[in-house]
């Protein structure tokens, strides 16, 4: 059997003769393909982007140049299919975190592969999780965990481009940076499908933009899809007392200078709209040009950054750091309508632990997850949001079925692992309680049928009704298919 060798900056792999033990009679198994019986795809409205709304300027609403942009799309907004909107909230665990430690644990495994902790009972039967993680075993029946996502590539970035895209790195190499060449996250595809004329994004992500120095990771903007449809941007920890309106930041293309401050700007169009109400003016414009005026006053994802307005106890519940804020935040936004809210538990390898991966994990990282994600399916699940938003977890890739030391002064940790990761969904038709897919007896590699990133992509593609297959057009104008995965329909049937 091949042994994938894991491959990253500034460390060296895990020899696999360390594994070969274990694994060298491990076969993989044969991957089913059954037909594809995607989603049938929402019509692609031909609404005005908010992005190509915001470009027109402030400016150029005041001299009404919008209402040409909104006349056009009128008729076919008349006729728009009505439909209750579903909704993705990506919990992406930065840097890879070990599934052998928290929700694929291996307790009658050597020492050196199961690792310090213990797991404990969930409150669904039959399934166990990390001891660290009680409020989540508490909550169990409300998520399944798909325990045998697989593929090949050990690196970051490229590992992070197949994960929030659904589609491999074209030309991917060690390190490869984000570029307008890569395939778009999933709110920016969503975004050019079905593009939105209400001034609410159609992705935001937060609290923090994914590089390290010069590396910018990929699959956080729209790639060859162009600046238009990349999500926006949270640039500020939802933690802090000073965060607000201000800490949005627009995507890759919008004219800063006419967007330099969100509080001034939504201040500036009120008092125009006043000062418009009391001239006869006002009476002369027409639909399309109220509606321009609207969209920034709605005051809609405002709102939502009004995270003052949420009882001390909701916030306290959730937790007073960035993990559980952010998750906080992520709902809030989702109740304002936008679809795709991607919260990042972290700053980039975050979850990396190649050095001290127990004492990290116990002390830094389970706590304020486990707290803030429990709070989230709570929230949700209490309002009657959990039926119409699909709450996805999950890293890049997973850590090593065996523990070592980067050197002989490091606190022993895990390495880099493709072959075998999990990843916790909840809601949109997700039935809770079930353990989807088995790993072998370390961790290794999926003992069941795999899926891989494709076939996350094409299930967060089928909750937010838009066709896997859907055509789409590169940076070449070539007709291209958005992704050739498979619907995880495991997660939907009882």
């Amino acid at each position: 059997m091949a042994f994938h060798q894991p491959a990253y900056a500034g460390r060296s792999p895990v020899d696999p003769s360390h594994l070969a033990r274990d694994v060298i009679k491990i076969r993989r198994p044969s991957r089913h393909n059954p037909t594809r019986n995607a989603a049938v795809p929402d019509p692609n409205l031909p609404a005005l982007n908010r992005r190509s709304f915001l470009q027109v300027g402030y400016s150029g609403l005041l001299g009404l140049g919008l209402s040409s942009l909104l006349a056009g799309r009128a008729a076919a907004n008349s006729s728009a299919r009505q439909r209750r909107p579903k909704s993705v909230i990506i919990v992406f665990l930065t840097g890879a975190p070990s599934h052998l430690d928290m929700f694929d644990m291996k307790p009658d495994a050597p020492a050196e592969i199961r690792g310090e902790f213990r797991r404990t009972a969930a409150r669904a039967p039959g399934l166990h999780v990390c001891e660290h993680l009680p409020r989540l075993a508490a909550r169990s029946d409300k998520y399944a965990v798909v325990r045998s996502l697989s593929h090949r590539e050990y690196n970051h970035l490229v590992a992070t481009h197949h994960t929030l895209t659904g589609q491999p790195q074209p030309g991917a190499f060690f390190d490869k940076v984000a570029s307008r060449d890569d395939w778009p996250s999933y709110a920016s595809a969503l975004d050019y499908l079905r593009p939105r004329s209400d001034g609410v994004p159609s992705g935001v992500n937060l609290p923090t933009f994914l590089m390290e120095g010069p590396l910018t990771w990929p699959g956080q903007h729209a790639g060859f899809l162009g600046p238009r449809h990349d999500p926006w941007l949270i640039t500020r920890d939802p933690n802090r007392p000073e965060f607000g309106m201000d800490s949005l930041r627009p995507a890759e293309g919008i004219d800063v200078r006419r967007l330099d401050n969100r509080r001034a700007l939504l201040a500036e169009v009120d008092l125009q709209q006043r000062q418009l109400a009391s001239t006869h003016a006002a009476t002369r414009l027409s639909d399309q040009q109220r509606l321009a005026f609207s969209i920034l006053a709605s005051g809609r994802i405002a709102r939502a950054f009004a995270m003052d307005q949420e009882p001390r106890s909701v916030r306290d519940r959730y937790g007073r750091h960035a993990f559980g804020q952010s998750l906080l935040l992520a709902r809030r936004l989702v109740e304002a309508g936008v679809p795709v809210v991607q919260a990042n538990m972290g700053i980039v390898q975050n979850w990396d632990t190649h050095a001290n991966n127990f004492g990290s994990l116990r002390d830094r990282l389970l706590p304020p997850l486990d707290q803030g994600v429990s709070a989230l399916l709570d929230d949700l699940d209490s309002s009657g949001m959990l039926e119409d938003t699909l709450v996805m977890m999950l890293g890049e890739f997973g850590r090593t079925p065996r523990i070592f030391a980067v050197n002989a002064s490091a606190v022993p940790g895990r390495d880099h692992w493709a072959p075998c990761y999990f990843g916790v969904f909840a809601g949109a038709g997700v039935q809770g309680g079930k353990v989807i897919g088995q790993s072998d007896r370390i961790g290794a590699f999926p003992a069941t049928a795999p899926f891989s990133p494709d076939d996350v992509g094409a299930t967060v593609y089928h909750v937010l009704g838009v066709n896997p297959g859907s055509e789409v057009r590169d940076r070449q104008n070539r007709p291209v298919t958005l992704n050739r995965g498979e619907v995880m329909r495991a997660l939907f049937v009882g």
